[in-house]
């Protein structure tokens, strides 16, 4: 069987220049640091309605601090130690496109309607969301689900979800401590309550088996909570490695450590809920980008990783939705649109894209390319009406292909280290191949 011809559009000047749009070169490797587009996007000229932001979080608990005060949509920051060897894929994002300034506008006005036209926001959102007036969270939640079309519905949305996220903090992340005080105090203990109160401890006569601390029943609270502490310490270790180069994940301020443990409890909440699941490593990684977007409202943060769960479960792993099957389709992919890599990669190099696709698919890519980028790539998977993990695996196409020279002229060793350690990209031109692909396979 003859080899399947290389795209013409493969061969265009495309792959040895780099378009000459503005908005790409905001994307280009600098070695200064990485700013948000909320920070130099100048307002329009003319500007139509701000919407509407949605309301403040209701009352939490009293033992939970209150959140720090800070501008989310400030840098990222990155530690002074790092900007001389800065490595990474820091685009400049000073310098504001007109492109920009009108899709800036153009969501602006999307949003200011009573009922929000879901396919134009996603038509606008795919090219980039800009990061002012709080339009990228707003977008986002709309994007998953989290708020409805209608505006009006808006606020008792987010009333009945915080209320749900709060209930499960106060049902899953209570000690069981905690919870025999509250038995204490709801009656369990009448006949010894006087001395409870005044003690604060419960009567070793009142204490059932289940509250016991030694006990081994599977419906006991304090069996449960050794379980659980295992997988906490795993989660507490992960959240504190979380992006060690920006202060707002990472250091000693209070801003970082009260992030940190809002992860924490968005984690274990979710580990709860998904016992099938639970934790895996990486899911941190996943629930950064969401968390640092949605940091005015971090009650919901586990929209995106409920969506990808089935890459976590092993038990799923040789399913048609396991992240063997993925992997499997991104070879098929890359097949049909580049043969000749396809199998330099596979056949002669034997480069499995198990030793490089699982990392990029499992965790969205957010090791693959500096913060502001990721961000970037997930307005366009959150904007794809055929869902994010479409889209993400054209996007891992596209990634193969725009190296393919190198990829071609390499053996195993050179090539495995390529994929693992992917080079500086241009966003906006990795997205555009990736569209192109989408083009490309519908023709």
């Amino acid at each position: 069987m003859a080899m399947k011809r290389v795209p013409d559009w493969l061969n265009s000047s495309l792959w040895s220049t780099t378009p000459s749009d503005d908005r790409l070169h905001r994307y280009s490797p600098s070695p200064t640091t990485t700013t948000t587009t909320s920070a130099a996007v100048s307002e329009p000229t003319v500007r139509p309605p701000v919407p509407v932001p949605p309301p403040a979080p209701a009352s939490i608990p009293q033992s939970t601090p209150t959140p720090p005060k800070s501008e989310i949509r400030d840098p990222v920051n990155k530690n002074i130690n790092n900007n001389s060897n800065d490595n990474d894929q820091n685009g400049d994002s000073s310098a504001v496109s007109p492109d920009d300034i009108s899709r800036q506008a153009q969501l602006l006005a999307e949003l200011s309607k009573k009922v929000i036209n879901m396919r134009e926001l996603r038509r606008i959102a795919s090219q980039g969301i800009p990061d002012g007036a709080g339009i990228k969270s707003t977008v986002w939640k709309l994007l998953l689900g989290y708020l409805p079309p209608d505006r009006g519905q808006w606020s008792s949305e987010l009333a009945k979800k915080r209320s749900q996220y709060r209930h499960f903090k106060e049902e899953l992340l209570m000690n069981p401590t905690e919870i025999t005080r509250r038995l204490e105090k709801s009656g369990v203990c009448d006949n010894d309550k006087s001395k409870s109160e005044s003690s604060g401890l419960l009567s070793r006569s009142h204490i059932t088996h289940g509250e016991h601390p030694l006990s081994l029943g599977k419906s006991s609270i304090w069996n449960q909570f050794f379980q659980d502490s295992e997988i906490i310490e795993q989660i507490d270790r992960d959240v504190k490695r979380t992006h060690p180069d920006m202060h707002f994940f990472s250091g000693d301020s209070q801003l970082a450590k009260f992030n940190q443990d809002a992860l924490k409890n968005i984690l274990i909440v979710f580990a709860k809920l998904n016992p099938g699941i639970r934790y895996v490593q990486g899911m941190n990684e996943i629930l950064a980008p969401l968390f640092y977007v949605f940091r005015n409202d971090p009650d919901e943060e586990m929209a995106l990783l409920s969506g990808f769960r089935d890459h976590f479960c092993q038990q799923l792993d040789n399913s048609s939705v396991g992240i063997r099957s993925t992997i499997t389709r991104l070879s098929r992919l890359l097949k049909e649109h580049d043969e000749e890599l396809w199998r330099h990669l596979e056949v002669t190099t034997k480069v499995n894209p198990q030793f490089y696709a699982f990392r990029w698919i499992t965790l969205l890519l957010t090791q693959e390319f500096n913060f502001a980028d990721s961000l970037h790539i997930w307005d366009t998977l959150l904007s794809d009406p055929e869902g994010p993990l479409e889209t993400l695996l054209r996007v891992c196409c596209a990634m193969l292909i725009l190296i393919r020279r190198r990829l071609l002229a390499g053996d195993f060793t050179c090539n495995l280290k390529l994929l693992q350690n992917y080079p500086s990209a241009n966003i906006s031109h990795l997205l555009y191949v990736a569209n192109k692909l989408r083009t490309q396979a519908s023709g």
